[in-house]
Protein backbone atom coordinates (compact mmCIF):
# COMPACT_ATOMS: atom_id res chain seq x y z
CA UNK A 1 0.00 0.00 0.00
CA UNK A 2 2.83 2.69 0.66
CA UNK A 3 4.19 1.63 -2.64
CA UNK A 4 0.75 2.78 -4.09
CA UNK A 5 0.63 5.97 -1.83
CA UNK A 6 4.41 6.99 -3.08
CA UNK A 7 2.88 6.60 -6.54
CA UNK A 8 -0.36 8.53 -5.67
CA UNK A 9 1.52 11.29 -4.90
CA UNK A 10 4.28 11.36 -7.58
CA UNK A 11 3.53 14.34 -10.80
CA UNK A 12 1.66 11.41 -12.33
CA UNK A 13 -0.68 10.72 -10.01
CA UNK A 14 -1.33 14.14 -8.72
CA UNK A 15 -2.29 15.31 -13.00
CA UNK A 16 -4.23 11.91 -12.35
CA UNK A 17 -6.33 12.58 -9.47
CA UNK A 18 -7.01 16.32 -10.24
CA UNK A 19 -8.58 15.32 -14.10
CA UNK A 20 -10.37 12.65 -12.78
CA UNK A 21 -11.87 15.43 -10.08
CA UNK A 22 -12.29 18.04 -12.93
CA UNK A 23 -14.28 15.61 -15.25
CA UNK A 24 -16.46 14.63 -12.27
CA UNK A 25 -17.23 17.89 -10.89
CA UNK A 26 -18.13 18.64 -15.02
CA UNK A 27 -20.36 15.25 -14.96
CA UNK A 28 -22.45 16.49 -11.87
CA UNK A 29 -22.92 20.32 -13.65
CA UNK A 30 -24.00 18.75 -16.80
CA UNK A 31 -26.96 15.96 -14.71
CA UNK A 32 -28.20 18.95 -13.63
CA UNK A 33 -29.03 20.20 -16.92
CA UNK A 34 -30.34 17.29 -18.23
CA UNK A 35 -34.18 16.96 -18.16
CA UNK A 36 -35.15 14.98 -21.15
CA UNK A 37 -33.80 12.05 -23.21
CA UNK A 38 -33.34 14.43 -25.55
CA UNK A 39 -30.66 16.75 -23.55
CA UNK A 40 -28.96 13.22 -22.17
CA UNK A 41 -28.65 11.51 -26.00
CA UNK A 42 -28.13 14.77 -27.65
CA UNK A 43 -26.92 17.67 -25.57
CA UNK A 44 -30.63 18.81 -26.43
CA UNK A 45 -29.16 19.19 -30.08
CA UNK A 46 -28.23 22.74 -30.25
CA UNK A 47 -23.80 22.55 -29.39
CA UNK A 48 -22.06 25.00 -31.71
CA UNK A 49 -20.32 23.43 -34.96
CA UNK A 50 -16.72 24.37 -33.47
CA UNK A 51 -17.79 23.01 -30.06
CA UNK A 52 -18.87 19.63 -31.37
CA UNK A 53 -16.15 19.87 -34.06
CA UNK A 54 -13.73 19.56 -31.33
CA UNK A 55 -15.67 16.93 -28.95
CA UNK A 56 -15.68 15.17 -32.40
CA UNK A 57 -11.62 15.17 -33.04
CA UNK A 58 -12.01 13.90 -29.35
CA UNK A 59 -14.51 11.32 -29.99
CA UNK A 60 -11.48 10.14 -32.78
CA UNK A 61 -8.57 10.36 -31.44
CA UNK A 62 -8.42 7.38 -29.06
CA UNK A 63 -5.85 5.59 -27.29
CA UNK A 64 -4.55 4.30 -30.50
CA UNK A 65 -4.07 7.86 -31.88
CA UNK A 66 -2.10 8.64 -29.13
CA UNK A 67 -0.18 5.77 -27.49
CA UNK A 68 -0.57 3.15 -29.93
CA UNK A 69 0.77 4.62 -33.35
CA UNK A 70 3.34 6.23 -31.28
CA UNK A 71 4.30 3.07 -29.95
CA UNK A 72 4.48 1.45 -33.59
CA UNK A 73 6.68 3.58 -34.95
CA UNK A 74 9.13 1.73 -32.76
CA UNK A 75 8.83 -1.60 -34.66
CA UNK A 76 7.36 -1.01 -37.79
CA UNK A 77 7.77 2.70 -38.18
CA UNK A 78 6.09 3.68 -41.82
CA UNK A 79 3.14 1.41 -40.91
CA UNK A 80 2.04 3.93 -38.23
CA UNK A 81 1.61 6.40 -40.89
CA UNK A 82 -0.03 4.13 -43.22
CA UNK A 83 -2.99 4.09 -40.25
CA UNK A 84 -2.69 7.74 -39.71
CA UNK A 85 -3.16 8.58 -43.44
CA UNK A 86 -5.78 5.70 -44.03
CA UNK A 87 -8.00 6.80 -41.00
CA UNK A 88 -7.59 10.57 -42.28
CA UNK A 89 -8.94 9.60 -45.52
CA UNK A 90 -12.17 8.97 -44.18
CA UNK A 91 -12.88 12.56 -43.51
CA UNK A 92 -13.79 13.89 -46.70
CA UNK A 93 -15.93 10.96 -47.05
CA UNK A 94 -17.59 11.83 -44.11
CA UNK A 95 -18.11 15.45 -45.15
CA UNK A 96 -19.47 14.48 -48.51
CA UNK A 97 -21.83 12.06 -48.39
CA UNK A 98 -23.11 11.57 -44.78
CA UNK A 99 -22.63 14.23 -42.24
CA UNK A 100 -25.49 16.96 -43.54
CA UNK A 101 -28.18 13.70 -44.11
CA UNK A 102 -27.57 12.57 -40.93
CA UNK A 103 -27.98 15.68 -39.41
CA UNK A 104 -31.94 16.31 -41.20
CA UNK A 105 -32.67 12.72 -40.77
CA UNK A 106 -31.57 11.25 -37.18
CA UNK A 107 -32.72 11.54 -33.74
CA UNK A 108 -30.91 10.18 -31.03
CA UNK A 109 -28.98 7.44 -32.69
CA UNK A 110 -28.03 5.80 -35.97
CA UNK A 111 -30.44 3.21 -36.13
CA UNK A 112 -33.01 6.57 -36.06
CA UNK A 113 -31.79 7.32 -39.49
CA UNK A 114 -32.65 4.16 -40.91
CA UNK A 115 -36.45 4.20 -39.40
CA UNK A 116 -36.93 6.92 -41.47
CA UNK A 117 -37.12 4.40 -44.19
CA UNK A 118 -37.54 1.20 -42.86
CA UNK A 119 -40.39 0.76 -40.72
CA UNK A 120 -39.72 -3.48 -40.15
CA UNK A 121 -38.15 -4.34 -36.60
CA UNK A 122 -35.68 -6.15 -37.80
CA UNK A 123 -33.87 -3.53 -39.61
CA UNK A 124 -33.30 -1.39 -36.50
CA UNK A 125 -32.58 -4.84 -34.39
CA UNK A 126 -29.58 -5.36 -36.99
CA UNK A 127 -28.42 -1.76 -36.82
CA UNK A 128 -28.82 -2.05 -33.23
CA UNK A 129 -26.55 -4.98 -32.89
CA UNK A 130 -24.04 -3.78 -35.56
CA UNK A 131 -23.47 -0.75 -33.31
CA UNK A 132 -23.60 -2.70 -30.41
CA UNK A 133 -20.88 -5.31 -31.82
CA UNK A 134 -18.06 -2.34 -33.12
CA UNK A 135 -18.57 0.01 -29.72
CA UNK A 136 -18.19 -3.19 -27.66
CA UNK A 137 -14.64 -4.34 -29.80
CA UNK A 138 -13.37 -0.37 -29.37
CA UNK A 139 -14.18 -0.23 -25.91
CA UNK A 140 -11.51 -2.88 -25.79
CA UNK A 141 -9.01 -0.89 -27.82
CA UNK A 142 -9.37 1.71 -24.86
CA UNK A 143 -9.59 -0.76 -22.54
CA UNK A 144 -6.31 -1.99 -23.38
CA UNK A 145 -4.59 0.87 -23.38
CA UNK A 146 -5.52 2.11 -19.80
CA UNK A 147 -4.72 -1.07 -17.97
CA UNK A 148 -1.11 -0.89 -19.71
CA UNK A 149 -0.93 3.07 -18.78
CA UNK A 150 -2.05 2.52 -15.11
CA UNK A 151 -0.01 -0.76 -14.81
CA UNK A 152 2.92 1.43 -15.79
CA UNK A 153 2.15 4.52 -13.49
CA UNK A 154 1.05 2.66 -10.49
CA UNK A 155 2.18 -0.85 -10.32
CA UNK A 156 -1.83 -1.78 -10.70
CA UNK A 157 -2.78 -5.34 -11.43
CA UNK A 158 -4.31 -5.20 -15.47
CA UNK A 159 -7.76 -6.43 -14.66
CA UNK A 160 -7.54 -3.50 -11.64
CA UNK A 161 -6.71 -1.26 -13.79
CA UNK A 162 -9.55 -1.72 -16.15
CA UNK A 163 -12.02 -1.97 -13.88
CA UNK A 164 -10.99 1.56 -12.67
CA UNK A 165 -11.72 2.84 -15.66
CA UNK A 166 -15.03 1.26 -16.37
CA UNK A 167 -16.34 2.40 -13.08
CA UNK A 168 -15.19 6.19 -14.29
CA UNK A 169 -16.92 5.32 -16.92
CA UNK A 170 -19.70 4.42 -15.75
CA UNK A 171 -20.34 7.91 -13.39
CA UNK A 172 -19.68 9.93 -16.83
CA UNK A 173 -21.88 8.51 -19.25
CA UNK A 174 -25.19 7.15 -16.42
CA UNK A 175 -25.00 10.94 -14.92
CA UNK A 176 -23.93 13.23 -17.38
CA UNK A 177 -24.95 11.93 -20.52
CA UNK A 178 -23.92 13.84 -23.78
CA UNK A 179 -23.36 17.21 -22.64
CA UNK A 180 -21.09 15.53 -19.68
CA UNK A 181 -19.06 13.32 -22.42
CA UNK A 182 -18.72 16.54 -24.96
CA UNK A 183 -17.17 18.84 -22.46
CA UNK A 184 -14.74 16.07 -21.21
CA UNK A 185 -14.07 15.38 -25.08
CA UNK A 186 -13.32 19.27 -25.64
CA UNK A 187 -11.13 19.45 -22.53
CA UNK A 188 -9.19 16.29 -23.53
CA UNK A 189 -8.75 17.37 -27.25
CA UNK A 190 -7.00 20.50 -26.30
CA UNK A 191 -4.89 18.99 -23.64
CA UNK A 192 -3.86 16.13 -26.49
CA UNK A 193 -2.97 18.61 -28.71
CA UNK A 194 -1.04 20.30 -26.37
CA UNK A 195 0.93 17.34 -25.01
CA UNK A 196 1.35 16.45 -28.85
CA UNK A 197 3.47 19.84 -29.40
CA UNK A 198 5.36 19.75 -26.29
CA UNK A 199 7.10 15.94 -27.29
CA UNK A 200 7.23 17.21 -30.63
CA UNK A 201 8.99 20.40 -29.93
CA UNK A 202 10.64 18.43 -27.00
CA UNK A 203 12.45 15.71 -29.72
CA UNK A 204 12.72 18.42 -32.16
CA UNK A 205 15.28 20.14 -29.59
CA UNK A 206 17.23 17.34 -29.61
CA UNK A 207 18.24 17.81 -33.00
CA UNK A 208 18.64 20.96 -33.83
CA UNK A 209 15.35 21.78 -34.86
CA UNK A 210 15.98 19.35 -37.74
CA UNK A 211 13.82 17.07 -39.09
CA UNK A 212 16.19 15.54 -41.06
CA UNK A 213 18.52 14.99 -38.58
CA UNK A 214 15.97 13.29 -36.16
CA UNK A 215 15.06 10.73 -39.12
CA UNK A 216 18.59 10.48 -39.75
CA UNK A 217 18.98 9.17 -35.96
CA UNK A 218 16.25 7.12 -36.22
CA UNK A 219 17.15 5.22 -38.97
CA UNK A 220 20.49 4.28 -37.80
CA UNK A 221 18.55 3.31 -34.43
CA UNK A 222 16.60 1.11 -36.54
CA UNK A 223 19.34 -0.45 -38.76
CA UNK A 224 21.62 -1.35 -35.64
CA UNK A 225 18.72 -3.30 -34.58
CA UNK A 226 17.12 -4.97 -37.29
CA UNK A 227 19.50 -3.35 -40.69
CA UNK A 228 16.75 -5.50 -43.09
CA UNK A 229 14.25 -3.01 -42.31
CA UNK A 230 14.07 0.51 -43.60
CA UNK A 231 11.24 2.06 -41.27
CA UNK A 232 10.82 4.53 -44.12
CA UNK A 233 9.20 1.84 -46.38
CA UNK A 234 6.33 -0.39 -44.94
CA UNK A 235 7.13 -3.27 -43.07
CA UNK A 236 6.85 -6.97 -43.72
CA UNK A 237 3.79 -6.71 -42.23
CA UNK A 238 2.20 -4.50 -44.97
CA UNK A 239 4.14 -6.07 -47.57
CA UNK A 240 1.59 -8.43 -49.34
CA UNK A 241 -0.36 -6.16 -51.52
CA UNK A 242 -3.92 -7.52 -50.41
CA UNK A 243 -3.08 -6.37 -46.45
CA UNK A 244 -2.32 -3.67 -47.40
CA UNK A 245 -5.79 -2.75 -49.81
CA UNK A 246 -7.60 -4.37 -46.73
CA UNK A 247 -6.04 -2.18 -44.03
CA UNK A 248 -6.71 0.98 -46.17
CA UNK A 249 -10.21 0.29 -47.07
CA UNK A 250 -10.97 -0.47 -43.71
CA UNK A 251 -9.54 2.58 -41.67
CA UNK A 252 -11.14 4.90 -44.58
CA UNK A 253 -14.60 4.03 -44.76
CA UNK A 254 -14.48 2.47 -40.95
CA UNK A 255 -14.76 6.08 -39.94
CA UNK A 256 -18.46 6.32 -41.75
CA UNK A 257 -19.63 3.71 -39.59
CA UNK A 258 -18.34 4.49 -36.23
CA UNK A 259 -21.71 5.04 -34.17
CA UNK A 260 -20.03 7.46 -31.68
CA UNK A 261 -18.63 9.70 -34.10
CA UNK A 262 -21.96 9.47 -36.36
CA UNK A 263 -23.44 9.85 -32.99
CA UNK A 264 -22.07 13.71 -32.76
CA UNK A 265 -23.98 15.06 -35.79
CA UNK A 266 -27.19 14.75 -34.01
CA UNK A 267 -25.87 17.56 -31.69
CA UNK A 268 -25.88 20.82 -33.09
CA UNK A 269 -29.04 22.65 -34.48
CA UNK A 270 -28.90 21.96 -38.43
CA UNK A 271 -26.99 20.69 -41.56
CA UNK A 272 -24.87 24.03 -41.60
CA UNK A 273 -23.34 22.90 -37.94
CA UNK A 274 -22.78 19.29 -38.83
CA UNK A 275 -20.52 20.44 -41.95
CA UNK A 276 -18.56 23.14 -39.68
CA UNK A 277 -18.50 20.26 -36.51
CA UNK A 278 -16.20 17.98 -39.22
CA UNK A 279 -13.98 20.72 -40.73
CA UNK A 280 -12.83 21.44 -37.05
CA UNK A 281 -12.52 18.26 -36.25
CA UNK A 282 -10.61 17.05 -39.45
CA UNK A 283 -8.33 20.05 -38.83
CA UNK A 284 -7.50 19.23 -35.44
CA UNK A 285 -7.05 15.67 -36.44
CA UNK A 286 -4.36 16.26 -39.44
CA UNK A 287 -2.29 18.61 -36.96
CA UNK A 288 -2.00 15.94 -34.24
CA UNK A 289 -1.07 13.62 -36.76
CA UNK A 290 1.23 15.47 -38.16
CA UNK A 291 3.47 16.17 -34.60
CA UNK A 292 2.91 12.34 -34.33
CA UNK A 293 5.15 11.56 -37.02
CA UNK A 294 8.00 13.68 -35.03
CA UNK A 295 6.96 11.72 -31.54
CA UNK A 296 6.93 8.57 -33.35
CA UNK A 297 10.17 8.62 -34.85
CA UNK A 298 11.49 10.67 -31.62
CA UNK A 299 10.45 7.67 -29.56
CA UNK A 300 12.23 5.52 -32.16
CA UNK A 301 15.59 7.20 -31.98
CA UNK A 302 15.52 8.13 -27.76
CA UNK A 303 13.31 5.60 -26.07
CA UNK A 304 14.31 2.75 -28.12
CA UNK A 305 18.40 2.50 -27.63
CA UNK A 306 18.11 4.02 -23.50
CA UNK A 307 18.50 0.62 -21.44
CA UNK A 308 16.68 2.32 -18.66
CA UNK A 309 13.46 2.12 -20.61
CA UNK A 310 13.36 -1.03 -20.53
CA UNK A 311 13.37 -4.73 -18.81
CA UNK A 312 16.37 -7.43 -18.47
CA UNK A 313 15.05 -9.21 -21.38
CA UNK A 314 15.85 -6.31 -23.13
CA UNK A 315 11.91 -5.37 -23.62
CA UNK A 316 9.77 -1.90 -23.57
CA UNK A 317 8.63 -0.96 -20.04
CA UNK A 318 5.23 -1.58 -20.33
CA UNK A 319 5.26 -2.64 -23.78
CA UNK A 320 5.16 -0.48 -27.61
CA UNK A 321 2.42 1.17 -26.05
CA UNK A 322 3.83 3.26 -23.66
CA UNK A 323 6.75 4.61 -26.04
CA UNK A 324 4.91 7.93 -25.62
CA UNK A 325 5.16 8.13 -21.90
CA UNK A 326 8.77 6.78 -21.97
CA UNK A 327 9.98 9.47 -24.07
CA UNK A 328 7.83 12.53 -21.84
CA UNK A 329 10.36 11.16 -18.91
CA UNK A 330 13.42 11.15 -20.94
CA UNK A 331 12.73 15.27 -22.12
CA UNK A 332 10.75 16.65 -19.24
CA UNK A 333 11.78 13.93 -16.19
CA UNK A 334 8.90 13.13 -14.08
CA UNK A 335 6.64 16.33 -14.47
CA UNK A 336 6.08 16.20 -17.88
CA UNK A 337 5.97 12.17 -18.17
CA UNK A 338 2.69 12.93 -15.38
CA UNK A 339 1.40 15.49 -17.27
CA UNK A 340 1.18 12.93 -20.92
CA UNK A 341 0.35 10.05 -18.90
CA UNK A 342 -2.87 12.56 -17.44
CA UNK A 343 -3.02 13.46 -20.97
CA UNK A 344 -3.54 9.65 -22.07
CA UNK A 345 -5.54 8.70 -19.15
CA UNK A 346 -8.09 11.42 -20.48
CA UNK A 347 -8.10 10.47 -23.77
CA UNK A 348 -9.05 7.04 -22.97
CA UNK A 349 -12.02 8.12 -20.64
CA UNK A 350 -13.36 10.99 -22.98
CA UNK A 351 -13.27 7.91 -25.62
CA UNK A 352 -14.80 5.07 -23.84
CA UNK A 353 -17.39 7.64 -22.47
CA UNK A 354 -18.28 8.64 -26.26
CA UNK A 355 -18.54 4.80 -26.83
CA UNK A 356 -20.95 3.75 -24.42
CA UNK A 357 -22.75 6.48 -24.63
CA UNK A 358 -23.55 5.64 -27.96
CA UNK A 359 -23.65 2.28 -26.68
CA UNK A 360 -26.28 2.92 -24.12
CA UNK A 361 -28.27 4.30 -26.84
CA UNK A 362 -28.34 2.05 -28.73
CA UNK A 363 -29.72 -0.41 -26.13
CA UNK A 364 -31.98 2.08 -24.46
CA UNK A 365 -33.52 3.78 -27.32
CA UNK A 366 -33.25 1.97 -29.92
CA UNK A 367 -33.93 -1.54 -28.55
CA UNK A 368 -36.20 -1.15 -25.36
CA UNK A 369 -37.87 2.44 -26.13
CA UNK A 370 -38.59 0.25 -29.60
CA UNK A 371 -39.98 -2.76 -27.77
CA UNK A 372 -42.20 -0.65 -25.45
CA UNK A 373 -43.95 1.23 -28.66
CA UNK A 374 -44.44 -2.29 -30.45
CA UNK A 375 -46.68 -2.83 -27.39
CA UNK A 376 -48.29 0.14 -27.28
CA UNK A 377 -47.55 1.64 -24.56
CA UNK A 378 -46.01 5.47 -24.29
CA UNK A 379 -42.46 6.63 -24.12
CA UNK A 380 -41.20 7.18 -20.63
CA UNK A 381 -38.33 9.22 -20.45
CA UNK A 382 -37.40 8.28 -17.08
CA UNK A 383 -37.56 4.41 -17.46
CA UNK A 384 -35.60 4.78 -20.81
CA UNK A 385 -32.74 6.71 -19.01
CA UNK A 386 -32.67 4.35 -16.24
CA UNK A 387 -32.05 1.44 -18.86
CA UNK A 388 -29.25 3.65 -20.35
CA UNK A 389 -27.65 3.00 -17.22
CA UNK A 390 -27.82 -0.07 -16.70
CA UNK A 391 -26.75 -0.79 -19.93
CA UNK A 392 -23.98 1.73 -19.78
CA UNK A 393 -23.07 -0.91 -16.32
CA UNK A 394 -23.43 -3.66 -18.29
CA UNK A 395 -21.15 -2.40 -21.26
CA UNK A 396 -18.29 -1.56 -18.83
CA UNK A 397 -17.76 -5.33 -17.98
CA UNK A 398 -18.07 -6.76 -21.12
CA UNK A 399 -15.20 -4.55 -21.88
CA UNK A 400 -13.45 -4.97 -18.83
CA UNK A 401 -13.64 -8.66 -19.62
CA UNK A 402 -12.88 -9.03 -22.55
CA UNK A 403 -9.95 -6.59 -22.95
CA UNK A 404 -7.86 -9.15 -20.49
CA UNK A 405 -7.84 -11.62 -24.04
CA UNK A 406 -6.18 -8.62 -26.00
CA UNK A 407 -3.90 -7.26 -23.26
CA UNK A 408 -0.89 -7.74 -25.11
CA UNK A 409 -1.84 -6.32 -28.68
CA UNK A 410 -0.83 -2.88 -30.19
CA UNK A 411 -3.87 -1.42 -29.67
CA UNK A 412 -3.06 0.58 -33.14
CA UNK A 413 -3.58 -2.93 -34.74
CA UNK A 414 -6.25 -3.37 -32.66
CA UNK A 415 -7.96 -0.35 -33.99
CA UNK A 416 -7.49 -1.22 -37.85
CA UNK A 417 -9.88 -4.52 -36.72
CA UNK A 418 -12.21 -2.55 -35.27
CA UNK A 419 -12.46 -0.07 -38.05
CA UNK A 420 -12.96 -3.05 -40.18
CA UNK A 421 -15.53 -4.02 -38.12
CA UNK A 422 -17.47 -0.77 -38.39
CA UNK A 423 -16.38 -0.54 -42.25
CA UNK A 424 -18.20 -3.93 -42.91
CA UNK A 425 -21.56 -4.06 -40.93
CA UNK A 426 -22.77 -0.31 -40.47
CA UNK A 427 -21.55 1.57 -43.44
CA UNK A 428 -22.77 -0.56 -46.41
CA UNK A 429 -26.17 0.15 -44.58
CA UNK A 430 -26.00 3.39 -44.30
CA UNK A 431 -24.13 4.92 -47.63
CA UNK A 432 -26.81 2.78 -49.06
CA UNK A 433 -29.71 3.75 -47.12
CA UNK A 434 -28.47 7.37 -47.69
CA UNK A 435 -28.59 7.73 -51.43
CA UNK A 436 -29.93 4.32 -52.65
CA UNK A 437 -33.77 4.53 -52.93
CA UNK A 438 -33.63 0.87 -54.53
CA UNK A 439 -33.05 -0.72 -50.82
CA UNK A 440 -35.28 -2.32 -49.27
CA UNK A 441 -35.98 -3.50 -45.69
CA UNK A 442 -34.70 -7.00 -46.67
CA UNK A 443 -31.96 -5.47 -48.07
CA UNK A 444 -30.46 -3.29 -45.09
CA UNK A 445 -31.09 -6.52 -42.96
CA UNK A 446 -29.01 -8.99 -45.41
CA UNK A 447 -26.50 -6.57 -45.79
CA UNK A 448 -25.82 -5.15 -42.32
CA UNK A 449 -26.34 -9.23 -40.73
CA UNK A 450 -23.75 -10.51 -43.95
CA UNK A 451 -21.41 -7.56 -42.55
CA UNK A 452 -21.17 -8.37 -38.94
CA UNK A 453 -21.13 -12.24 -39.49
CA UNK A 454 -17.81 -11.87 -42.16
CA UNK A 455 -16.34 -9.60 -40.51
CA UNK A 456 -16.37 -11.36 -37.06
CA UNK A 457 -15.54 -14.51 -38.80
CA UNK A 458 -12.56 -13.16 -40.66
CA UNK A 459 -11.05 -11.77 -37.30
CA UNK A 460 -11.59 -14.48 -35.76
CA UNK A 461 -10.03 -17.09 -37.86
CA UNK A 462 -7.19 -14.81 -38.44
CA UNK A 463 -3.99 -13.71 -37.28
CA UNK A 464 -4.85 -11.59 -34.31
CA UNK A 465 -7.22 -13.69 -32.30
CA UNK A 466 -6.52 -17.54 -33.53
CA UNK A 467 -2.85 -17.37 -33.47
CA UNK A 468 -2.26 -14.08 -31.07
CA UNK A 469 -5.28 -15.06 -28.78
CA UNK A 470 -6.21 -18.52 -28.99
CA UNK A 471 -2.59 -19.78 -29.43
CA UNK A 472 -3.04 -21.62 -33.12
CA UNK A 473 0.45 -22.25 -34.94
CA UNK A 474 -1.18 -20.50 -38.17
CA UNK A 475 -4.60 -18.35 -39.24
CA UNK A 476 -7.39 -19.73 -41.44
CA UNK A 477 -7.87 -16.62 -42.49
CA UNK A 478 -4.13 -15.51 -43.57
CA UNK A 479 -5.01 -11.92 -43.87
CA UNK A 480 -4.73 -9.21 -40.70
CA UNK A 481 -7.55 -7.16 -41.83
CA UNK A 482 -10.71 -8.48 -43.31
CA UNK A 483 -12.18 -5.48 -45.14
CA UNK A 484 -11.30 -6.04 -48.31
CA UNK A 485 -13.45 -9.22 -48.46
CA UNK A 486 -16.06 -8.46 -45.69
CA UNK A 487 -17.14 -5.43 -47.07
CA UNK A 488 -18.12 -5.99 -50.87
CA UNK A 489 -20.12 -9.11 -49.49
CA UNK A 490 -22.03 -6.77 -47.06
CA UNK A 491 -23.00 -4.69 -50.82
CA UNK A 492 -23.90 -8.06 -52.58
CA UNK A 493 -26.09 -8.97 -50.08
CA UNK A 494 -27.38 -5.36 -49.30
CA UNK A 495 -28.02 -5.78 -54.16
CA UNK A 496 -29.46 -9.19 -53.51
CA UNK A 497 -32.11 -9.15 -50.60
CA UNK A 498 -33.04 -5.94 -52.84
CA UNK A 499 -33.41 -7.50 -55.60
CA UNK A 500 -34.88 -10.34 -54.21
CA UNK A 501 -37.81 -8.24 -52.63
CA UNK A 502 -38.05 -6.14 -56.04
CA UNK A 503 -38.59 -9.99 -58.23
CA UNK A 504 -41.03 -10.84 -55.51
CA UNK A 505 -43.32 -7.49 -55.38
CA UNK A 506 -42.85 -7.64 -59.19
CA UNK A 507 -44.56 -11.63 -59.57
Amino acid sequence: MSHLSARLISPAGLFFIGFVILTLLLTACAARRNRSARDFYTAGGQLPGWMNGIALAGDYLSAAAFLGSAGMYLGLGYDSLVYAVGTLAGWPLLLLLMAEKLRRLGRYTVADVLAQRFAERRVRLMTTLSSLTVTLFYLIVQMVGAGKLLELLFGLPYLAAVTLVGLLMVCYVSLGGMLATTWVQMIKALLMMASGLVLAVGVLQRYAGSPALLFDAAANVAASAAPAHNIFLPSHALSNPIDVLSLGLGLTLGLLGLPHVLMRFLTVPDARAARHSVGWATGLVGLFFTLNIVVGYGALALVSPNAQFHDAAGKLLGGSNMAAIHLADLLGGATLQGLVAAVAFATILAVVAGLTMAGAGAISHDLYANWRRNRGRPADDRRELAVSRWATLGLGLAAVLLSTWFQNQNVAFLLGLAFALSASSQFPVLILALHWRGLSARGAWWGGMTGILASLLLIGTGPAVWVGVLGFSKPLFPYANPALFSVPLAFLAAWLGSRNTATQAAA
